[in-house]
């Protein structure tokens, strides 16, 4: 099966007369130049309307996607590895239907995988930067063309995503990364110290002395394409776990960037047991850095096993990670409560909730409320939920058995302790569908408000007028989190106080617009406290963590004597 436009016989007589790496590196050195990137603007969102060229071509790819099963390998050094062992990659909201198999890694694939990035290491670490970063440049192009819809479609089927939400992730945020995060390495490549006369000084910016592990979630298939090559553009070597929950999507990923000219090794692609391939590749004294995306308890995880190994490695490991969330809204008395009500609608229940950046919790002013929840609840009950293909639908299934479980476990635990307004429903038997559910507790301090749920459960706290800043005190000090949050407030007051005491509970804080959304190089992503590192994905502060600087002092015209004039007599 082709899944982007064959080469032509030129580009195939191209690529295979083609002189080994090492001899493009020489050949390049002759370049006399200071090279700079196309200066990046952010991909523009198709809209998939009936009757439009986008829609047809991925209703098309939908269909054949949907009728084949793919066998998806280990890719280490450049070569698949199919090992006989074996899991299913299926669709979330027909969880009977199986779209791929996928092949487990084991202890020997993982140490390969080390292996394969230590050699690979050697010859890309030598690159030039802007050869790695036309790499990038051109997987972006591709992707915004002939692999849009298969992307797309991989992305919708194997993760439950509606076409909108799926363009916004594995098509337009993808691309994004890609050719802004080239931008931000000229950037970064370019800081240079200043110089006194006679000597000139200047900083290199090599990459970390082993590899990088990168692991990667189920709910955005954009975090899987930065999380991998963030490191890698900066001269790093990677190790790829994907989620299991998301293959279909890492897969082809990892097929773009092959198709744009990605050397072996350079993204070693490992599905398999979770634990098994962190235990392994956080002893390994090769480790460089850890890039994860995933939960807070996990994350703590490595944290401490990585402490326990200090003295195996060559140096610091950098640990860079994005966790969990508990989300906010607060509205100020003074919020326009249909702008408040769309805020819950799409920040709470666009993706069944999954974002990392979800708004779980609300504080709505008691003279507000009974108009946001009846707003909010109006909308819920037009709200089309089922199979993704149906472009009609505004959600899909959450992601997995496990999930569906532990939602419902929550909705239970709501009917008995608190007031569901809205939804409360679940239905798993032929997908994992979660109604999208609202519901109000009196209780500040309630589960609901305090814990990660990761599906389209949003509660509500009712505040008293008067006590806006008490509320904002509860908020800061509720959630262990401090991933995303948003205030609604026309009185200028009102903003300024939620944005100084706030100032620490959110990593990305929204004024007048709902907590998710964030744009490569608009809006940087990341969060503090429990919720990560805070090293914001899509800007130069995460790639400064993939470097590590040298600095360069060369004297022109050495002293030849060892006495200073201080020193001579009256």
């Amino acid at each position: 099966m082709s899944t982007h436009a064959p080469a032509s016989p030129a580009e195939k007589h191209s690529t295979a007369m083609a002189p080994p790496s090492r001899e493009r590196v020489t050949t390049h050195a002759a370049f006399a130049g200071v090279r700079r990137v196309p200066t990046p603007v952010n991909e523009q969102n198709k809209t998939y309307a009936p009757g439009s060229p986008e829609r047809a071509e991925l209703k098309a790819r939908l269909n054949a996607m949907t009728a084949e099963k793919i066998d998806i390998p280990l890719i280490i050094g450049g070569r698949e590895i199919r090992t006989g062992r074996t899991e299913k990659a299926v669709m979330p909201h027909d969880h009977g239907h199986v779209l791929a198999e996928y092949h487990l890694a084991g202890p020997e694939h993982i140490q390969q995988a080390i292996d394969a990035a230590a050699a690979a290491r050697r010859e890309w670490g030598s690159w030039s930067w802007d050869d790695r970063a036309a790499v990038l440049l051109k997987a972006a192009e591709l992707l915004s063309s002939t692999w849009r819809a298969t992307l797309n479609a991989a992305t919708m089927l194997g993760q439950s995503k509606t076409v909108f939400q799926s363009e916004i992730d594995a098509v337009s945020e993808m691309i994004d990364f890609w050719r802004f995060n080239c931008a931000f390495a000229e950037e970064l490549y370019s800081e240079q110290p200043i110089s006194s006369p006679g000597v000139w000084n200047s900083i290199e910016y090599r990459n970390l002395e082993g590899f990088v592990y990168a692991v990667t979630p189920f709910n955005f298939t954009a975090i899987g394409g930065n999380l991998t090559t963030a490191p890698a553009l900066m001269g790093n070597t990677v190790v790829w776990k994907p989620a299991s929950s998301a293959m279909l999507a890492a897969y082809y990923t990892y097929k773009v960037l092959e198709a744009a000219g990605l050397p072996p090794g350079v993204i070693n692609f490992l599905p398999g047991d979770a634990v098994q391939i962190s235990n392994a590749l956080l002893d390994s004294p090769e480790l460089a850095g850890v890039h994860f995306t995933g939960s807070t308890a996990v994350f703590n995880g490595m944290w401490k096993k990585v402490g326990e190994n200090m003295g195996r490695y060559r140096g610091y490991p950098r640990l860079v990670g994005e966790t969990g969330g508990k989300d906010f809204i607060v509205a100020h008395p003074s919020a326009d409560p249909t702008e408040v009500a769309v805020a819950i609608a799409r920040g709470g229940f666009e993706y069944q909730g999954q974002k990392c950046s979800a708004a779980s919790r609300i504080y709505i002013a008691q003279s507000l409320w009974d108009e946001v929840r009846d707003r909010t609840i109006a909308m819920m009950k037009d709200i089309k939920m089922g199979d993704v293909r149906d472009f009609r639908n505004f959600m899909g299934a959450v992601i997995d058995k496990k999930a569906f479980a532990k939602i419902s476990e929550y909705l239970q635990d709501a009917k008995r302790n608190a007031k569901i307004l809205q939804g409360g429903g679940a239905s798993g038997e032929k997908g994992y569908f979660i109604e999208p559910t609202l519901l109000q507790t009196e209780d500040p301090g309630y589960r609901l408000l305090c814990e990660e749920i990761f599906g389209p459960v949003v509660t509500a706290y009712v505040y008293p007028d008067g006590q806006w800043e008490a509320t904002l005190e509860i908020i800061d000090k509720t959630s262990p989190y401090a991933l995303t949050g948003a205030v609604f407030s026309r009185d200028r007051a009102g903003v300024r106080q939620a944005f100084s005491a706030l100032r620490n509970a959110a990593g990305n804080f929204y004024i007048n617009d709902k907590p998710t959304g964030a744009v490569v190089g608009q809006q940087p992503f990341g969060g503090a406290r429990g919720s990560g590192t805070n090293d914001k994905a899509g800007s130069k502060l995460n790639l400064v963590r993939w470097v590590s600087a040298r600095t360069l002092k060369e004297t022109f015209s050495p002293p030849r004597d060892y006495r200073y004039p201080f020193m001579a007599e009256e």
